[in-house]
């Protein structure tokens, strides 16, 4: 903003991930660039069954901004390996995660922060905008993520209480939000991710849902 840039990029420490910042000092994740080069891609026609891979992670507002354009969200565990298979099992065009990790299947397999970037600066190039208006369709929605140091897992479905919390929360959104528990494949952990289109609502279920797995488990603090 100082300098008058038209945007900024950084990198992480081998290069893969690439996240962004506007000329107005806006940040620009992985979520707001699968937005802005899906449909860059697909109205070129180059967007092989208009769909796009992401994963768990990723907001629901680019879901949501994306099914707006006519393109679908698939989305995969995390990992950026999870997200090139479903790449290569669908021929998808374009994959990534909310960190900045993007994949074009059309001139990699993996994420190249170098090459995310000259793609990026081609999208904003040819639509001649800036990155405020490009990504201005998405909502992004408030988001939680809570980590409970657990005594034990035993299987989610197995555990009346969350299950009951879960199906509340769900049951009160009504597709206008998400919720996401699983547990940590190295850790013992349980992680709690709660969408929704108010503060105070992801605040009250991830506490609910949160307690109930304390409750169940036994949480080590």
């Amino acid at each position: 903003v100082e300098t008058g840039a038209a945007l900024g990029v950084a990198f992480d420490g081998d290069a893969d991930r690439a996240l962004f910042v506007s000329h107005t000092g806006k940040i620009i994740d992985g979520d707001a660039f699968l937005y802005l080069a899906g449909t860059a891609l697909k109205n070129k026609g180059r967007l092989p069954g208009d769909v796009i891979v992401a994963t768990v992670m990723s907001n629901l507002g680019l879901e949501k901004a994306l099914a707006a354009n006519h393109i679908a969200l698939i989305r995969t565990p995390v990992g950026d390996k999870y997200v090139l298979e479903e790449m290569l099992k669908r021929q998808a065009a374009l994959g990534g995660e909310q960190s900045g990790h993007v994949i074009f299947s059309d001139f990699a397999t993996t994420g190249d922060g170098i090459l995310t970037a000259l793609r990026v600066f081609e999208t904003l190039r040819d639509s001649g905008k800036t990155f405020d208006s490009l990504t201005d369709e998405i909502k992004t929605f408030p988001q939680q993520l809570v980590n409970i140091r657990v005594k034990e897992k035993r299987p989610l479905n197995t555990l009346t209480s969350v299950q009951r919390e879960i199906a509340a929360a769900e049951e009160e959104f009504n597709g206008g939000g998400r919720v996401l528990v699983r547990f940590s494949g190295t850790e013992p952990l349980a992680r709690v991710m709660i969408e929704a289109p108010s503060e105070a609502s992801v605040m009250k279920w991830t506490t609910r849902i949160a307690e109930a797995i304390r409750a169940e488990l036994g949480a080590i603090e």
